[in-house]
């Protein structure tokens, strides 16, 4: 810091006597003495100010603490935010057209084609948890959005090149009069080539998912009370990329692909990819970096082989015995469930050993606040488990209710609806059920219940409701269709409106709107607050379990009503088969979910809330 001293000089003007002279010359050393005292004042509250810039949970570029005037804010979380766009444009845009392109293009069977949607959105989904744990573990979540982002735009790239390619995909169908010659079906290398581009997308997927909202958050400082206010509305801008994403999908992409091409559908996917990572990375220098605490998954199977090993060890009838590391008041509590793992708290000699080792070796003991961190993830298991059955309903509305539409007559005019297109009242379901829910259901319940809306175990209650009636109604909807497909000896397209499927549609999406919020945020508030990314890689499993559910019930139903026959409830043909009772059986098996759910919510006991800034930033991770 540079500062001048002005020293006063004497004037010319008067005559100063020695006495005088002397006097003045001590006020002058005063007045300079002053002057030095109020400047280093003046420095050292500017360093003080430098200093309230800086932040120790975070560091810059160079590895030093983050300066919050020079790096992070909304202009870096915008940089991300594009990453997490460009994402959900390629993951929706293939998933809800996929099925057509199997159909039609490759030959596959419905129920088939359905199943190769449903399992590559459910490893897409459950690779979040491998995400996850390689940011944690290994590259940090700037690392493994660079990298992840490369891998899924070159399986976009390969993916518009199968396409495009006449050699990676069947001749097409040929008409002899007025019958349809057998199609012939993809070949293996064919397939290959298909399947290795949608899994290359795959493992994209669960990198960025895993990272994108984590690594956004962490350009703004949830102890700075301004930075904290602008963290909850990232994450309202974070949702409302992905509505933005979804749209873009269901309605501008898809209609290319039907249209123009998939190749240029899918280009459009790799190029945006390759754009949004340049945009990503070249704000590198002024992004905040959070130091890795290692991954959670870790931490858990450290608690379970400790308590292993000491399975033989009697519990003390005091738990102040048990090992504890915090201060008192600032750990866990410890409860009496699952006390099989309170073993893991029993300390021994052998805890210690080591060659200069100054902590317990973790995978020999654990404190009772690790222990208990444990016990609060497997109290979430029932209410994980009897979530699923949601997504597994949700799985039809992108499969084979896109093969419904395809058949039906999708004229508005003069202009032909997309098949996939369809799904854009999914997005309209999610805006318009969370706008009436934020201006009318939470002032009326907060009037006559004084809670600000519903709980997170009651929001997901009603998405489980909504899915139960929209699967009473898809079967209900499909009556009708088969009705018209029969009558007219299965010419498509059916002389009905595709518009008869809406009421699936928005009410399954309606449902998402209620579950999916209620469920992050259960697994959020009602996880330890080192697991939050563990906990909503638990929540995003949901989905991807709910995937896999669909493509085993399909595999089962079709060999016990089918077989072989390439008949049955789900046909090869849909005109051909009995899809309304593959749907009733859906709205049955979501019936008893939903008493199982019921008793497992009676059963939980959640935590009280905490209404910290952490817990709020919290909140938002990982949403997808």
């Amino acid at each position: 810091m540079r500062f001048r001293l002005y020293k006063q000089r004497p004037s010319s003007r008067f005559h100063v006597n020695s006495k005088e002279h002397h006097s003045i010359s001590s006020v002058s050393f005063l007045q300079y003495f002053s002057y030095i005292a109020l400047h280093l004042l003046r420095v050292r509250r500017l360093m003080k100010e430098n200093m309230s810039w800086l932040t120790n949970e975070a560091e810059d570029y160079w590895g030093n603490p983050a300066d919050r005037s020079r790096t992070g804010g909304w202009l870096r979380a915008a940089q991300i935010l594009g990453i997490e766009m460009v994402e959900r444009l390629s993951t929706m845009g293939i998933a809800v057209n996929l099925v057509t392109y199997l159909t039609g293009t490759m030959h596959l069977p419905s129920a088939s084609s359905a199943n190769t949607v449903t399992d590559f959105m459910g490893t897409s989904f459950f690779l979040c948890l491998f995400g996850g744990f390689v940011a944690d573990s290994f590259l940090g979540r700037y690392r493994t959005i660079a990298i992840f982002s490369v891998v899924q735009a070159l399986g976009t790239g390969l993916l518009a090149t199968s396409t495009a390619l006449p050699q990676l995909r069947p001749p097409p169908c040929h008409k002899i009069g007025n019958s349809i010659q057998a199609c012939q079906q993809a070949s293996g290398f064919q397939m290959g080539i298909l399947y290795l581009s949608l899994y290359l997308i795959a493992v994209g997927t669960g990198g960025l998912k895993s990272s994108v909202s984590g690594f956004g958050s962490d350009q703004f400082d949830d102890k700075d009370e301004k930075e904290s206010r602008q963290m909850t509305f990232f994450f309202s801008r974070f949702f409302f990329f992905i509505s933005l994403g979804t749209l873009l999908a269901v309605t501008i992409l898809v209609w290319i692909q039907d249209e123009v091409g998939r190749s240029l559908g899918y280009g459009i996917c790799s190029l945006a990819m390759f754009v949004a990572l340049i945009l990503f990375l070249s704000g590198s220098k002024k992004y905040r970096y959070k130091r890795s605490v290692g991954s959670p998954i870790t931490h858990i199977v450290e608690v379970v082989a400790a308590a292993m090993k000491k399975r033989k060890l009697e519990l003390p009838q005091d738990s102040s015995f048990l090992y504890e590391e915090a201060p008192e008041g600032t750990g866990i509590h410890h409860t009496d469930q699952f006390r099989f793992l309170d073993k893991a708290a029993i300390a021994t000699e052998g805890d210690f050993e080591g060659a200069g080792r100054s902590k317990p070796d973790p995978w020999k003991i654990s404190t009772v606040t690790r222990v208990e961190e444990v016990k609060m993830m497997i109290r979430l298991l029932p209410i994980w488990a009897t979530t699923i059955m949601f997504w597994t309903t949700y799985a039809q509305m992108i499969t084979f209710s896109v093969e419904q539409a395809s058949t039906m007559d999708r004229s508005m005019g003069h202009f032909q609806i997309p098949a996939g297109s369809l799904t854009v009242f999914f997005v309209s379901a999610i805006l318009v059920t969370l706008a009436i829910y934020d201006r009318f259901i939470i002032p009326l319940w907060k009037k006559w219940n004084g809670r600000p809306g519903f709980t997170n175990l009651q929001q997901m209650a009603i998405g489980l409701i909504l899915s139960i009636v929209g699967m009473a109604a898809a079967s209900l909807i499909e009556r009708k269709r088969l009705e018209v497909a029969k009558s007219v000896n299965g010419a498509t397209p059916l002389p009905i409106t595709v518009f008869y499927l809406v009421p699936q549609f928005f009410l399954i999406g309606s449902g998402e709107a209620f579950i999916y919020t209620g469920q992050l945020d259960f697994f959020i508030t009602q996880s330890p607050k080192g697991m939050k990314t563990m906990s909503t890689g638990l929540f995003l499993t949901t989905l991807s379990f709910g995937f896999f559910l669909s493509s085993l019930l399909v595999a089962i139903v079709k060999n016990v009503t089918g077989g072989s026959t390439g008949k049955g409830w789900l046909g090869d043909n849909i005109n051909h088969g009995r899809l309304d009772l593959f749907y009733g059986l859906l709205a049955i098996l979501s019936m008893v979910n939903f008493v199982m759910f019921i008793i497992s919510a009676v059963w939980y006991k959640p935590m009280k809330p905490n209404n910290s800034p952490q817990l709020k930033a919290a909140r938002g991770e990982e949403k997808c």
